[in-house]
């Protein structure tokens, strides 16, 4: 089972517990072997799946939207990254140079289009610029994969 991910970033601790929590469930319920976990590898729902399925004994295959990419991501996120693109088993690049919303929005294109299913941590809400949790659900529903949404009763992104 090859699965995608998506997701908000910058979540509470408590969402972000619940969260990785619901992620675990849906990596264990997949033999490992059969497990393939397609991330762009950002902080948030990005790296707690890679990790989850790095953990279960899952492959990790990561999807680089940009060339300079990790540069657009948190610097206290720099050591995750780099442990998990050191664990990859493949990587799949886009050939964009700039981390544009662009660049994300082809990123998790190329995501969709690896995956069986697409895991989407998502409140449901429109999103807040190009290339957002929202425009990917979108796109893997017109394209035909089933997306798995992941969001706790009761949780915000705010």
């Amino acid at each position: 089972m090859r699965l995608g991910i998506t997701g908000h970033r910058g979540l509470s601790p408590a969402v972000e517990a619940q969260v990785r929590a619901e992620l675990a469930k849906l990596v264990d319920a997949t033999a490992a072997e059969d497990l393939v976990g397609i991330s762009c590898i950002a902080d948030g729902p990005d790296a707690w799946f890679a990790q989850a399925v790095l953990q279960h004994g899952g492959r990790l295959e990561v999807v680089i939207p940009a060339a300079e990419y990790r540069e657009s991501l948190p610097d206290w996120h720099y050591p995750v990254y780099d442990e998990l693109m050191a664990r990859a088993a493949d990587v799949h690049h886009t050939g964009m140079l700039e981390s544009t919303s662009q660049a994300h929005q082809a990123g998790s294109e190329i995501v969709v289009g690896l995956a069986d299913q697409l895991i989407a941590v998502w409140d449901g809400q429109p999103a807040r610029g190009y290339g957002g949790t929202a425009d990917v659900v979108a796109y893997a529903r017109r394209v035909g994969v089933p997306v798995q949404i992941v969001w706790p009763e009761g949780a915000s992104r705010d």
